[in-house]
């Protein structure tokens, strides 16, 4: 009589995924406390740290401004037939207001970081690794990981907020012009209804959150290039890899922040 092998290999699929999971979560959190035990430490990398700022966050800006630009837009004229049927059209510079700057105008911004600055990092790390530039490095006397990781996750951290502030202005002009094109309503109007409706509470939980999806996505992207195969088809892993798995820690965080949030009371 035969058995069947198919739950043993199943079972064994599963283990060796859970292993090689949980590796993976090790090697990244013990890559995030190298980088907490170098990245207070002096020497300081300012000019490569202002280098990086402005390669992520200036250069990002175009994409995150007009991204952020047609979410305001759809989004008011979507949320508008709902609002008219309930006879709430008065409450749509508030709604928008408060989605954009709550929720979505964060983790959209984040989202785009993850796959323009993720991939980047993750692919541009990758190209040293296989071209020997790090392990060049490590020869010459130079700690790579200093001089290439911490600059790059301090620009990250820095960067992603400021664009998450100017991302959500840009999404809340681009809300106005939505509720122009069918009614008219001054911008000084607009955004005193938008104001009025905003507390502190609001703003202030999704700046700091900011701060950890631009910290997980230099994690991420910096550990996936550091660590890259050998070879350009690791590079091409690296990177795309860099974009799944911080686009999947943006959303965890984003959940972990709203229960936190609701938990001091401040939703």
């Amino acid at each position: 009589m035969s058995t069947n092998p198919t739950p043993t290999i199943k079972l064994n699929s599963f283990r060796k995924g859970l292993l090689t999971f949980l590796e993976e979560v090790g090697a990244v959190t013990q890559f995030a406390g190298r980088f907490f035990s170098q990245g207070f430490k002096p020497p300081y990398e300012w000019r490569e740290v202002i280098q990086q700022c402005y390669e992520i966050g200036y250069r990002s800006l175009p994409l995150v401004g007009i991204t952020s630009f047609i979410i305001g837009l759809v989004l008011t004229l979507q949320s508008r037939p709902t609002l008219v049927e309930f006879g709430a059209e008065a409450w749509l510079p508030a709604m928008v207001g408060i989605s954009i700057i709550r929720e979505i105008g964060p983790v959209i911004t984040a989202l785009i970081c993850a796959g323009k600055i993720g991939s980047g990092i993750g692919a541009e790390l990758g190209s040293m690794r296989v071209t020997e530039q790090i392990d060049a490095m490590e020869v010459s006397g130079t700690n790579p990981f200093k001089f290439i990781v911490t600059t790059r996750m301090w620009a990250t951290t820095l960067m992603v907020p400021i664009l998450v502030i100017l991302g959500d202005g840009i999404a809340l002009y681009g809300a106005y012009l939505a509720v122009n094109l069918k009614g008219g309503i001054s911008l000084t109007l607009f955004f005193h209804q938008v104001f009025a409706s905003t507390e502190f509470s609001d703003a202030i939980p999704s700046i700091i959150k900011s701060y950890f999806f631009g910290f997980a996505i230099g994690l991420v992207g910096c550990f996936k290039g550091y660590h890259s195969k050998k070879g350009t088809e690791g590079v091409g892993r690296s990177a795309n890899s860099a974009v799944v798995v911080a686009s999947l820690l943006i959303f965890i965080i984003d959940l972990i922040a709203v229960q936190i949030t609701e938990l001091f009371g401040l939703l």
